[in-house]
């Protein structure tokens, strides 16, 4: 038997509704701006309760009102609950006051919150975790009521039941599962290092100095670019935060500087919409799963659609590049990803293709799409405010550095390291947290689950 087993086995513990052991108040109601600044005492918001749900409310991120007030007082050991969302299995998320301070807090509306009448009955720490079981949250989610909005009844809220087990098995339990949260968080905090030290690669290794003999042709034969020496994103980039070991930079050789017009066809897509989609049959790439779907590159499709409407849609080849040319917001547009798979697909409007020469690698492209050599001059030839889009044409002058495809080759393996290790679902560190994550649930909801006194 493991020491976890041990330490539920045989017990039982009673049950109660939070209506008899605690009371509930709600947040505070008819704030302004002017409540906001240069206030003696702190306020805790609805996103204050949801993006911190089920930990700790972070004391640090709360903004101040103008004056105390006479109630609704937020105390250590409080459970805070969002009162309505869009869904009812998010309202009733929660956060609890773990922090012991001399400090005043305040509660938003839209919130509200849980007081135990005897505070002995349970370690804050214990609750943060305890609110977060699968089967409280089901009993939460079932007193919400609404239909495009829900909202959390108190009345019914009041009758949720939750178990008082010892404080010794609560003190342990949170010791168990505060070591699985700060794994994740370490894991996290690795994920965004990792993502800073590739942004700096990739900048570097991409990052070209235009020689100055360059400059006066590209500039006069690709005005449309309108690239001032003033703002020349091409020019060397100072990293902030380096990394200790740059032996993959290589010295910088002299390179060409091409549009992609020059490079490879670009071919704006036509037709496709998600009702198009079927369950097998030609793959196809929608623009809009570039920017939520896909990575740097694909093997294989998301979706599919039928012979018959593949026949009318924009070809897709092993190699190619499909770019989105249309957004709602200037960062999305031009996000690409590189198609590897030996099955031709399909894409559809607000999409290009680019078909590279034998110049160019595509996931090469790719890489460069993600710098701001890229983004500069996207942002220039860019049309429309609602709705942005950067055509297939306009595309076709933006110019990027090609050095020799041995050094495109080389570029691309160490980015693609650095591209699985921070994105890969599969192999990188996102795996890791899914997975540890999912170990946390599962120790969590194990840990949480006892019988009930007779």
């Amino acid at each position: 038997m493991s020491n976890l087993e041990k330490l539920l086995e045989g017990v039982e513990v009673e049950w109660k509704m939070l209506g008899e052991i605690g009371t509930f108040y709600g947040g505070l109601t008819g704030k302004n701006k002017s409540d906001f600044s240069d206030g003696n005492a702190k306020f805790i918001t609805y996103m204050n309760v949801f993006t911190n749900m089920a930990v700790n409310v972070d004391i640090n991120t709360l903004v101040r009102i103008g004056k105390n007030e006479s109630q609704n007082k937020v105390e250590y050991g409080d459970v805070l609950f969002t009162g309505s969302s869009e869904t009812p299995n998010e309202c009733g998320m929660s956060s609890v006051m773990t922090t012991k301070t001399e400090e005043i807090f305040y509660l938003n509306s839209f919130c509200f919150g849980f007081r135990l009448t005897d505070k002995t009955l349970f370690s804050p720490d214990f609750l943060k975790f305890l609110f977060r079981d699968e089967k409280i949250r089901k009993q939460i989610s079932k007193t919400a009521s609404g239909v495009t909005r829900f909202n959390v009844s108190k009345a019914r809220f009041s009758k949720i039941t939750i178990p008082i087990p010892p404080l010794e098995i609560q003190n342990e339990i949170v010791r168990i599962l505060d070591k699985f949260s700060t794994l994740t968080a370490e894991l996290q905090a690795e994920l965004q290092a990792r993502k800073s030290q590739y942004e700096y690669y990739r900048n570097e290794l991409l990052d070209y100095p235009m020689e100055e003999s360059d400059q006066p042709s590209l500039r006069s034969s690709r005005s449309a670019t309108s690239i001032k020496e003033s703002d020349n994103p091409m020019q060397p980039q100072s990293a902030q935060n380096p990394p200790a070991d740059n032996s993959v930079l290589p010295p910088r050789g002299k390179v060409e500087w091409k549009t992609l017009g020059e490079l490879g066809e670009l071919i704006r897509g036509n037709g496709l919409q998600k009702k198009d989609f079927t369950e097998s049959g030609i793959g196809c790439i929608h623009y809009g799963q570039i920017y939520t779907y896909y990575g740097t590159y694909t093997y294989k499709t998301k979706t599919f659609v039928t012979e018959e409407l593949a026949e009318k849609l924009q070809k897709v080849d092993q190699g190619d590049v499909v770019i989105t040319n249309t957004s709602e917001n200037i960062e999305d547009v031009g996000k690409a990803v590189a198609y590897l798979g030996k099955e031709q697909i399909v894409t559809g409007g607000h999409a290009t293709i680019f078909k590279p020469s034998n110049k160019i690698i595509g996931k090469y492209l790719v890489y460069l799409t993600q710098t701001e050599t890229f983004a500069f001059q996207k942002r220039k030839l860019a049309k429309g405010t609602k709705v942005i889009d950067v055509s297939a044409s306009d595309m076709s002058k933006i110019i990027i550095p090609i050095p020799p495809l041995s050094e495109q080759a080389r570029i691309v393996s160490i980015l693609d390291k650095f591209d699985t290790l921070t994105n890969s679902i599969t192999d990188g560190l996102p795996k890791e947290i899914a997975l540890r994550q999912k170990q946390y649930e599962y120790y969590r909801d194990m840990l949480l689950t006892f019988n009930r006194k007779a």
